[in-house]
Parts: C-alpha cells; sequence; structure tokens
C-alpha cells in the first residue's frame, strides 16, 4: 500500500529468540520482490503461509507500501481478509509476513478445476467479498489488484470461505481523491487505469464485475494480444459476451450487476454502496 512511514519490525533481539519459529516447507509463489511460502509453526506444527520480502529490492515508495500493508493487515480481524498473524524483519535484510494459510488454494484454482458455476454459488462469493470490500472502503483503501489469484479459499470444501490476500497494491485515498499509477493485471484492471487516466475506487469495482462473469462463465469478459487490444475489445463491446449455455437462465438481477460492474464510464458504474445493497446480493434468484 502506499503511504508515508517508515518500514516496522521486530528489534534484532526479538528476532533471535523467534527465528526458528517456522519451518518453511514448500515454495508456493514467487514475485519481483518478494517468495511465498508454505512453512510450519514449532511446536505447535500449525501450517502458516508466510511471505518473504527482500528488503534490497524495494525502492523508498515499496518500502512505504509494505508499512502500510503490514499496518492495515494488523488493524483488521476480518473473515474475508486474510490474517497476518505476525511479522518480523530477520537478519538476512528480509521481512517476513506471517499470514494464515488457506489449503483451498486460490479462486483462480477453483474456477479452472470447477469450470462454470451457478449463480447461487457466485452470490455467495460475492457477498463475502461484498463484505471484504465495505471494511476497505471504510479504511478508505483502494485494492488495485483485484483478481482470482489474490483471492484465497478456507477450504476445498463446499463451505469454503473467501479472502482478499496481497495488499503490495494497494493505497489509500480520501473521498474525492484520485490517483493515477498504472498498476495491476490487465485483465482485471479497468479501462481507465488502462488509458492511463487517473482513477479511485471503481477501479476495484470492475475488478469485481470482471471477477463475477468469470465465475459465472468459466472465462473473463474481454481478452487481447496486449493492453492496447485489450483496450480496443473492451471499448467496442455493446453486449457483453456471456455464454449461450447460460444466459437464458440467468437471473434478471445478476445481468444487471454485471453489466453494470461492467460500465465503461467510471461515472455511471456502480459504486459501492450500489453493489452491496444490489437485489442480486439481497435477494431471491429465479435461476439455478
Amino acid at each position: 500500500m502506499e503511504c508515508e512511514g517508515k518500514l516496522v519490525g521486530m528489534e534484532k533481539d526479538e528476532y533471535k529468540k523467534n527465528k526458528y519459529s517456522y519451518v518453511l516447507k514448500s515454495k508456493i509463489g514467487e514475485g519481483s520482490f518478494s517468495t511465498v511460502w508454505i512453512a510450519e509453526q514449532t511446536p505447535t506444527r500449525q501450517h502458516v503461509a508466510i511471505k518473504q520480502v527482500f528488503l534490497s529490492k524495494l525502492n523508498p515508495r515499496l518500502k512505504a507500501s509494505l508499512d502500510c500493508e503490514i499496518h492495515f493487515l494488523s488493524s483488521v480481524n476480518h473473515p474475508n481478509i486474510v490474517h497476518l498473524l505476525h511479522f518480523f524483519q530477520g537478519d538476512d535484510e528480509c521481512v517476513y509476513l506471517v499470514l494464515e494459510f488457506c489449503p483451498g488454494g486460490n479462486l483462480a484454482s477453483y474456477i479452472r478445476s470447477h469450470g462454470r458455476i451457478q449463480q447461487l454459488t457466485a452470490r455467495m462469493f460475492m457477498q463475502q467479498l461484498g463484505s471484504a470490500l465495505k471494511l476497505l472502503h471504510s479504511h478508505g483503501i483502494i485494492h488495485r489488484d483485484l483478481k482470482p489469484e489474490n483471492i484465497l479459499l478456507s477450504s476445498h470444501g463446499d463451505d469454503a470461505v473467501l479472502k482478499i490476500a496481497d495488499f503490495g497494491l494497494s493505497r489509500t485515498a480520501r473521498p474525492g481523491e484520485y490517483v493515477e499509477t498504472v498498476c495491476g493485471t490487465p485483465l482485471y484492471m479497468a479501462p481507465e487505469v488502462l488509458q492511463f487516466q487517473r482513477y479511485n475506487y471503481k477501479a476495484d469495482m470492475w475488478s469485481l464485475g470482471v471477477i463475477l462473469f468469470e465465475l459465472l462463465n468459466g472465462y473473463p469478459p474481454f481478452n487481447g494480444r496486449n493492453n492496447v487490444q485489450l483496450l480496443k475489445n473492451i471499448r467496442s463491446c455493446t453486449c457483453l459476451p456471456f455464454s449461450p449455455l447460460i444466459i437464458s437462465g440467468l437471473d434478471p438481477d445478476c445481468l444487471d450487476i454485471c453489466s453494470r460492474l461492467l460500465c465503461l464510464n467510471p461515472v455511471e458504474r456502480l459504486s459501492f454502496d450500489e453493489f452491496y445493497l444490489h437485489s442480486f446480493l439481497q435477494g431471491k434468484l429465479l435461476g439455478p
């Protein structure tokens, strides 16, 4: 997250008392500045996820972002946001974020294994994401990288709970404030971000619409060989490309919320409150 401040972490003597508390088991993710591991906490043998951040690879802005990410996750306890259990700075110039382990994997894997998801399940998932976004919204936070890979599942069962993770690109914005940094994952980036225009929290609402569409269809609504082609395809779209196999069975409220989230003009796009109170999330569904 982007905000002013300096990196926080354990004092050296405190770190030395705790550095053997976790045994790294296997690598489950890797980025430009960090590596994510499955680890075992000793002596409890509890499995956790550990995000290892390499400070030497961070510029001052990214260090401030890390500081704010830690501050936010340390200050919240929400069932739909990944829980930060602990953090410390090691002797190896790395910061370690100890996070709850979500054995259900991420939503991208879920979609790959399940294909199209019934709208009742899609609604349940959107309700959970809406609950998490309500907390982010109350803190003035724009996530800026909402995508299935950054949404974790608490288990593999039917009662799995979604948890938003990876706040490394998030930032705070005051009401009425716009930001300009281009970041995120193109397939889930709002068109105003792709066009290098200033944007606000409604960029997250677009991402949410892409995720809902992908849950219902099994594929994202827009594609392109590159960002220019992707943006061209978005701008030329007159009707969302729902699968003909499902569109006749979708509830009108489901179609409405998806189309209004994927509105090209952010002014006309659903606000967070309009999304959260939409009848698709609140009412009964007519279809399966």
